[in-house]
């Protein structure tokens, strides 16, 4: 059902003077219930079928996953180097537009205050600087993926 045919039902609806009005579909429920003062309320309740939910649920953890199992081997071999963390969720950008070119690259000499990166949350982006002076080793993620809060970014050589 379109939200177009939605907008006609609930007019109607409220054009007939019905209380409440109830429409089930194979996988929409629609109640309609108009008050004492006329406007009418809309509840909408959409069920999914069952089997799309744990595939839709285990196939983003799978993805997330994969890069933390890759992590801490990396870091427990490379545990002379710094790891420079995200300290929001949101998208990680390794430059500030597409037509620009990226902040850091591996092998760049930074200092503290310098911009890495930034992450973009709720349509914010947020630019996020090093804390440390250093020699960038490795970028951890990849342009434009979704990152978690405390998730490693970036690998520093401090020396």
């Amino acid at each position: 059902m379109e939200l177009k045919e939605i907008q006609n039902l609930i007019k109607f609806v409220a054009k007939s003077g019905a209380s409440e009005v109830k429409l089930e579909m194979d996988d929409i429920k629609i109640t309609i219930r108009t008050g004492a003062h006329h406007k009418p309320e809309t509840t909408y309740i959409q069920q999914m079928p069952a089997m799309a939910q744990p595939q839709q649920v285990a196939s983003p953890q799978q993805e997330v996953q994969t890069p933390q199992k890759e992590t801490p081997s990396e870091t427990s071999n490379d545990s002379k180097y710094i790891t420079i963390k995200s300290p929001i969720i949101g998208t990680f950008y390794r430059k500030p537009a597409p037509d620009k070119p990226v902040f850091v690259e591996v092998g760049d000499v930074i200092k503290e205050g310098d911009t890495l990166c930034v992450i973009e949350a709720m349509k914010l982006f947020n630019e996020i600087e090093s804390e440390v002076s250093g020699k960038i080793v490795k970028v951890l993620v990849d342009d434009a993926t979704p990152v978690e809060f405390d998730q490693p970014l970036f690998l520093v050589d401090p020396s």
